[in-house]
């Protein structure tokens, strides 16, 4: 596939195709490396639980963060260590 530069400013960029984005799961940004002479466009790595902290402090700010109540039965007290 080829495609052409267009200008962007004082830079110039390459536009990608529909499929081409869908098909490398490409998401508003990516990463950029340059190998010898190519120019090499990744999807950035999705984290996992990159959100929670934020999560959890406005859960903690809104007082949800206690547990919830369990019901406790005889066993609970006598058994349970």
């Amino acid at each position: 596939m080829k495609a052409k530069l267009v200008r962007i400013g004082n830079s110039r960029g390459v536009r990608l195709p529909k499929a081409v984005i869908r098909q490398c799961a490409l998401g508003d940004v990516v990463e950029i490396d340059v190998e010898g002479d190519r120019v090499v466009i990744r999807a950035v790595p999705r984290r996992p639980r990159a959100d929670w902290e934020a999560a959890f402090a406005a859960m903690a700010g809104a007082g949800e963060d206690r547990p919830l109540d369990m019901p406790t039965g005889a066993w609970d007290g006598t058994e349970w260590s």
